[in-house]
């Protein structure tokens, strides 16, 4: 009973470390992230509760990219601090297996490889979608809001708009529109041969998501180099029609895990081959990056359990803890970068996954042969 109140203490100890050093890390990175987003309101004309939204949906990515070095610096923090209190030393001469101890490092370990499995297998492509997908969206419902009194517009891409003045109703005054995408050639009938468009009217307003335009004309000019112009009193454009700047097909991050091993396994079908597009290794870099990553977090609790086997000069602890930090930090910045070798070919493949789990046995046979030498 005993010793599941001090395992259960050992472990809330390492867990409220962790979590104050990843959210502080979170907090910082996501702060500067935001900043960069505020292009979304500044130059493309997103509200205050888009911008809001789309940041936060950011969140869960960066929270993933630090669990790694976080877990580190917690492990070897509350291992020093159990040290510098005597917490350690007490325990051990009460008798408790050091070994027990670092069962339990593992275990928490693997708990945070479960965490970060989910956090980047389902729950971040599922939130990257959704913030593309609030972009896209509200490019085409909030129009409205995008265009700014003299100031010129590129919310949609290859389309741009120009308002010299917008009413209290929401009335448009003097509305230029430069469209270079073809997206207007519906309306000119000349969607064969349509180079750009140019519309300037008097008036107009937004009606759900249609623009509305009164007393106006349409410059054309085909890939001939004729132009064509057309009057109108009254006309009516489609916001379908219009492409926003925001990327149709889904990045790889924003992708399924599912749909991913479906590409991965089956990309010879002819319906895979037709919708993944994505090159074998970079395909298997971003697998590598879900799955194989967090597998060098247990081998962090079992090197930063190395600080078990205690000095007894303060000096060479000092030294001690210095290296095994160094030491787990190289892991994790090997990790990272033999990563985008991974997709290169299935040795790398087969090494990346592999040798954590090597390591972490031979490491873990060493501490446990120590540990029985020292009769501890």
């Amino acid at each position: 009973m005993l010793k599941n109140k001090i395992y259960k203490y050992l472990s809330i100890e390492i867990f409220k470390s962790f979590l104050t050093i990843l959210l502080t890390f979170t907090a910082i990175a996501w702060t500067v992230r935001a900043v960069n987003f505020l292009d979304l309101m500044i130059e493309d004309g997103y509200s205050m509760i888009i911008y809001l939204k789309y940041s936060m949906l950011n969140i869960s990515t960066i929270i993933t990219r630090f669990i790694p070095l976080s877990f580190l610096l917690s492990m070897i923090i509350s291992i020093s601090k159990f040290q510098s209190q005597k917490e350690l030393l007490i325990l051990w001469t009460t008798g408790l297996n050091k070994m027990k101890v670092v069962n339990i490092f593992l275990l928490i370990g693997l708990t945070v490889v479960i965490l970060q499995i989910v956090l980047s297998v389902i729950v971040n492509p599922l939130l990257l979608n959704k913030s593309r997908t609030l972009l896209k969206d509200t490019a085409e419902n909030q129009i409205n809001s995008m265009l700014k009194t003299k100031d010129f517009s590129d919310a949609f891409e290859g389309v741009t708009f120009y308002v010299n003045q917008k009413k209290s109703n929401n009335e448009l005054i003097g509305v230029f529109i430069n469209d270079s995408s073809g997206s207007l050639s519906m309306i000119i009938n000349d969607a064969n041969t349509q180079s750009s468009s140019t519309i300037f009217a008097e008036r107009g307003f937004i009606d759900g998501k249609k623009i509305i335009l009164f007393s106006g004309s349409i410059q054309s000019l085909n890939k001939k180099k004729e132009i064509k112009i057309i009057n109108f009193e009254k006309t009516e454009l489609n916001i379908d029609n219009f492409s926003t700047r925001t990327i149709k097909q889904p990045k790889i991050q924003e992708t399924s895990s599912y749909f991913l091993f479906q590409c991965l396994i089956n990309k010879n079908t002819s319906k895979l081959r037709k919708n993944c597009k994505i090159d074998n290794h970079v395909l298997i870099e971003h697998l590598s990056r879900r799955i194989g990553m967090p597998l060098y977090i247990p081998l962090v609790s079992v090197i930063t359990s190395l600080l078990l086997v205690q000095q007894r000069e303060k000096k060479i602890n000092f030294l001690n803890n210095y290296f095994l930090f160094s030491f787990a930090f190289v892991v994790l910045i090997f990790a990272e970068i033999t990563l985008k070798y991974s997709g290169f070919s299935l040795i790398n493949f087969i090494g990346y996954f592999f040798s954590p789990i090597i390591l972490l046995i031979i490491l873990y046979l060493y501490l446990a042969k120590k540990m029985t030498i020292k009769n501890i």
